[in-house]
């Protein structure tokens, strides 16, 4: 099958990769458009391994107030340089976070964060109380199909730095 620029472009508006990365994966996937989606999430968690050993002290702090100001969530964001922490994807990725914490009230960052006693609790079924209490483990609010961490995963892969979601706090009134 002949890959088009315009097969290139729509997998590119799709994923926010490089050109030749997205004319990559479609050659492999035979021009398969789902195929060369994870093909490039593939990549995308490769390229993230690479670079989680590189120090993030750069980043911001997104605040959030939801309707009625009964709701605020607090979260840390740290990059690698302050390009990239102004980058707009960047900036919106803070802010869904945000949302997502006021909407799902996760307790743990992740996986491993979740005491050995309280995972004990729930062993019967772990996988889904990591999937609701663990904000990397929980379904991206906005779109369903990936997890926050996945979403994080892709960031990374498209500003070629490390990222990394330090700390958040969720605050209710009256709790």
């Amino acid at each position: 099958m002949k890959i088009t620029a315009q097969d290139i472009q729509k997998l590119r508006g799709k994923t926010g990769v490089g050109v030749m990365d997205c004319k990559q994966a479609l050659q492999e996937s035979k021009g398969d458009f789902e195929q060369a989606i994870k093909l490039l999430r593939k990549k995308g968690v490769a390229i993230a391994a690479k670079k989680s050993a590189r120090e993030a002290r750069e980043g911001r702090i997104e605040a959030y107030v939801h309707l009625h100001n009964k709701i605020g969530v607090l979260v840390e964001v740290n990059c690698e340089t302050d390009f990239v922490c102004r980058n707009e994807e960047f900036i919106q990725f803070t802010r869904d976070l945000a949302m997502q914490i006021a909407a799902l009230e996760p307790s743990y960052l992740k996986k491993e964060d979740v005491p050995a006693a309280v995972a004990k609790e729930h062993k019967d079924g772990l996988d889904e109380f990591y999937q609701s209490h663990c904000l990397l483990e929980q379904a991206f609010i906005k779109d369903d199909q990936k997890t926050i961490g996945e979403y994080l995963t892709e960031l990374i892969a498209k500003t070629g730095e490390n990222i990394v979601v330090r700390r958040f706090t969720r605050f209710q009134l009256g709790e």
